[in-house]
């Protein structure tokens, strides 16, 4: 079932600029305003303060490259073209990184398609200047899917999610080109020396070197926004924060030992770079991104378009479970499940569910918040109602453009979510009822079904007390599903060929 964004009841008389931040693996406890303690996020928490903060907001996907398709067209993982991460290996051995440092041709991921109708494609016909600032993902270098050929006029980051494993990478891309940084190629997922003493703080210093990627793609944003201030624009800032491998600069890491005070060394052991101060370090990287934002809406008030311009920030999936995170130390699904199986790559709600927050000062109430349930195939339609740009006709996103009005707000049957990966799953969230199905590659195809007013955490499972919800939730999940284009992607237990 496709939905038709809802007829906005306001008018726009100006052409507003569009931000969408949006963090890398950012779970919905790790900000201040949704709850966390101990990593201070300030900007984070004056953009709520000034705006509007969503309870109930879910990413497109529990990991990366389909979560930010799904942003782009409006289409939910069943319609979608991106469903899991691909990184087309039929091309050779992509995951050898001094031959891709050689070679663009390895680079990058499975691209879309050129005539795929994304959000910027839609905005640039209504004028808007584009620009996607961080982390792509949605085509390798040299292919259809460039974000030059998906309608973005300026491309400056991470072309590809594998080089993203390190935040000191060789390169990172301008459009077409790529630029050359001033770091040596230190190959990512690497162990730390036995010879090394752990403890020692110098043993690391091989994983930290000049050019920290998130600080040369920040410039790059702040330096579009000075150059477009007199016309609209949009930006789609997409850090590669907090995503690991586990490296920030030292001064945030050391502020955090203040308060952290010594703690055991990650020694690399479940993949990413080794680090001596794994809880200072990841704090360190949000609060980074924090600074960041702060930056960009001090840049959009000293150029005098801060109150026209709409800043959306949210994450992309819910946080890693792996790679010396402490998930459990930050409490990061909080109030959700943690950790493994409940966190990222996972459709329950600590993998989906995210925090988003809209701010348009004179516009949206500041300080208000919403439990309007949304999803990230949403903002497309949201995007376009608030910019005048054309709604295309085949996605399955529902504008929430009146609810950041305080209006009357049409509500979605349910949402979608399907994923191939981790043994393959789907889910729906219709209403306060939540159906899951997991493994269903091992030929599983059993509904859990939860009650998330009542049962947040998803841990008790009520299917067999309610047979009726079951069948409509197994109704959706057979209606909403269409086989992918991509075998990949494909779920032959649900019929697929």
């Amino acid at each position: 079932m496709l939905f038709l964004g809802c007829a906005p009841k306001k008018e726009i008389a100006i052409k507003p600029n569009i931000i969408f931040i949006l963090a890398d693996d950012l779970g919905y406890g790790e900000v201040g305003a949704y709850g966390q303690k101990l990593i201070r996020t300030p900007h984070m928490d004056q953009l709520a303060n000034n705006g509007m903060l969503f309870t109930q907001h879910y990413s497109g996907a529990p990991v990366c490259a389909p979560s930010r398709y799904i942003f782009l067209t409006g289409q939910h993982a069943g319609h979608a073209f991106i469903r899991g991460n691909d990184e087309w290996k039929e091309r050779g051995d992509v995951w050898n990184y001094e031959a891709v440092s050689l070679d663009p041709a390895l680079e990058g991921q499975r691209p879309i398609p050129e005539t795929t109708i994304t959000l910027a494609k839609q905005l640039k016909e209504v004028g808007y200047a584009t620009s996607i600032l961080g982390k792509w993902g949605l085509g390798a270098p040299q292919s259809s899917g460039v974000p030059n050929l998906q309608g973005f006029d300026y491309f400056y980051g991470y072309n590809c999610q594998r080089q993203a494993h390190n935040l000191y990478p060789p390169h990172l891309w301008e459009n077409d080109v790529k630029d050359s940084l001033n770091n040596a190629l230190i190959i990512p997922h690497q162990k730390l020396d036995s010879l090394l003493n752990p403890y020692e703080e110098s043993s690391y210093q091989a994983f930290t070197q000049k050019d920290y990627a998130p600080e040369k793609i920040h410039q790059k944003a702040l330096r579009f926004i000075k150059e477009n201030s007199g016309a609209p624009f949009f930006m789609y800032y997409a850090s590669p924060l907090p995503h690991l491998p586990l490296q920030a600069p030292k001064e945030y890491v050391d502020d955090y030992r203040k308060i952290f005070g010594d703690e055991e060394p990650y020694l690399g052991d479940k993949g990413y770079f080794p680090n001596r101060y794994p809880r200072a370090t990841y704090a360190a990287m949000i609060s980074y991104l924090d600074q960041q934002i702060g930056e960009l809406v001090t840049t959009l008030k000293e150029e005098g378009i801060y109150e026209n311009t709409v800043i959306i920030f949210s994450s992309d999936n819910g946080p890693t479970y792996t790679g010396g995170v402490d998930f459990d130390f930050f409490e990061s699904s909080k109030p959700f499940s943690n950790g493994y199986g409940k966190t990222k790559g996972f459709v329950y709600e600590g993998g989906i569910r995210v925090p988003m927050i809209v701010s348009w000062p004179n516009h949206i109430k500041a300080g208000s918040v919403s439990s309007h349930i949304s999803s990230f195939y949403d903002l497309m339609p949201t995007i376009c109602d608030l910019t005048g740009a054309a709604l295309p006709s085949a996605i399955d996103g529902m504008s929430f453009m009146p609810e950041l009005f305080e209006e009357e707000q049409h509500t979605h049957d349910f949402l979608y979510w399907e994923f191939p990966s981790y043994k393959g799953q789907q889910a729906v969230r219709m209403g306060s009822w939540k159906g899951i199905r997991k493994n269903i590659f091992d030929g599983n195809l059993n509904i859990e079904l939860y009650h998330l007013e009542e049962d947040p955490q998803e841990q008790i499972d009520i299917s067999e007390a309610h047979p009726e919800i079951v069948l409509k939730i197994k109704s959706i999940m057979r209606e909403a599903h269409n086989p992918s284009e991509n075998e990949r992607f494909q779920f032959k237990e649900l019929g697929d060929n």
